[in-house]
């Protein structure tokens, strides 16, 4: 639970499109979300996604799904609380600050940017096979994990900090 009494919110960002060993892993934190309590919010659609949503719809979770287009039935079949935008890849702003903590998986230009945005904005990210973004003086910040179970283990840990 949050500060007012709300399920925490946990985010997991990956690409819309990935490999068995990627689909396992967003499986995997996705049941953990979902047996911690936690709320799973995705960007609704395939991918990382679809299979973090899938993980945690088989443990009994909640998924919301904060869907780039218009049309509602872009979600993945495990989303429980469609979010229609209609705004595109602006959405990664949506799917960033209505999480406590995010999940990155892996991940194309569009996890990059939320990662970004989540570091703009303080919300802690947890990194699983994902960006190391840097300058010559400064890296934004991933508490990096090696599993499922040590991801979302993080993102409770970081959670109840912030």
């Amino acid at each position: 639970m949050d500060r007012a009494g709300r399920p925490l919110r946990i985010g997991v960002m990956g690409p819309g499109r990935c490999g068995p060993d990627a689909a396992a892993l967003a499986e995997g934190v996705g049941r953990r979300i979902a047996e911690a309590g936690a709320v799973l919010v995705t960007g609704g659609r395939g991918g990382v996604m679809e299979a973090a949503s899938r993980g945690a719809a088989q443990a009994g979770g909640i998924v919301v799904g904060i869907l780039p287009g218009d049309e509602e039935s872009a979600a993945n079949p495990f989303v429980t609380i469609p979010i229609v935008t209609g705004l595109g890849e602006a959405r990664n702003a949506i799917n960033v600050l209505t999480a406590h903590v995010v999940i990155a998986i892996e991940g194309g230009p569009g996890t990059l940017s939320e990662i970004a945005l989540a570091a703009k904005t303080g919300t802690p990210v947890v990194g699983l096979r994902t960006w190391r973004a840097a300058t010559d003086s400064a890296e934004i910040p991933v508490h990096r994990a090696e599993s499922a179970d040590d991801a979302v283990s993080r993102a409770l840990e970081l959670a109840a900090g912030a």
